[in-house]
């Protein structure tokens, strides 16, 4: 496949953009993201991306679902051999993903590997969760005087391993913005205990940014206890940091409700 220079005169020149499709809320695309998805031969999208973003497709354009959930899982390989094929036999393929692609999402990798086949590439970013799901419970992920930075880290590495950056976060005044991380929330909640941070406020944000978003805080000690207990699961993110306590005021005030109920 690495012999095409007979196809460089292919009028549309085979493309690949890589495209951001933000959080999850339809309307956080960007305009730039909207005007790619409508010149787009094919669109190849992922299983966190709203379907609804498909209505800016060309009518004639072909949909393809690539997602990675349990049951429905497509290797990276194949996406990858799927992109060539597609650019090469029908122009400039959209791969449509969720968040930004370039934060955890495997979009240099795809951009990468077409460039290796001799496609145009183009990258467009998307509104990353790691920021605007915090955002969306109104948790601030710096404030003056009370941390100088927020760290964005996946809670599961390649190797089903807790990334070791965690226990160097847990050191500094960050803010810990940890992706991917509910299967290791344990974990995460028995290392802040270790270091010293289990009574930092914590919350996680499931579905952040849509309608069908929920919220729980905590203090980082109790942060499995209280997914088990309010129901949290993926797609979620977890915030650790003392930015939490300035969450919408509804959700301390149901803590302590509960606090003093159980005191009684």
């Amino acid at each position: 496949m690495k012999h095409l220079s007979h196809f460089k005169k292919l009028e549309p020149h085979p493309k690949l953009t890589v495209v951001g499709a933000g959080p999850g809320d339809p309307e956080l695309i960007t305009l730039k993201a909207i005007k790619a998805i409508a010149s787009a031969q094919v669109v190849l999208f992922d299983a966190l991306v709203d379907q609804s973003l498909l209505e800016h497709c060309s009518p004639s354009a072909e949909q393809i679902y690539v997602g990675k959930r349990a049951g429905s899982s497509h290797s990276q390989d194949a996406i990858n051999t799927l992109i060539v094929e597609k650019a090469y036999a029908l122009g400039h393929v959209v791969r449509l993903k969720g968040g930004d692609p370039f934060v955890f999402g495997r979009g240099q990798e795809e951009i990468e590997y077409a460039r290796s086949f001799g496609l145009l590439t183009d990258y467009v970013p998307g509104i990353s969760s790691s920021y605007a799901a915090p955002g969306a419970a109104e948790i601030p992920l710096t404030i003056r005087g009370v941390n100088e930075s927020f760290w964005v880290m996946t809670g599961t590495k390649s190797d089903g391993s807790l990334t070791a950056d965690l226990a160097l976060g847990l050191q500094s005044t960050a803010t810990l913005v940890i992706l991917m991380g509910m299967n290791k929330v344990e974990e995460i909640a028995q290392l802040c205990a270790r270091f010293g941070k289990g009574d930092v406020s914590a919350a996680i944000i499931q579905n952040g940014t849509m309608k069908n978003q929920r919220i729980g805080v905590s203090s980082a000690s109790e942060l499995a206890s209280m997914a088990i207990k309010d129901g949290l699961s993926n797609p979620a993110i977890i915030v650790i940091g003392e930015v939490v306590r300035h969450a919408k005021p509804e959700l301390w005030k149901q803590i302590t409700k509960i606090s003093k109920e159980n005191e009684q």
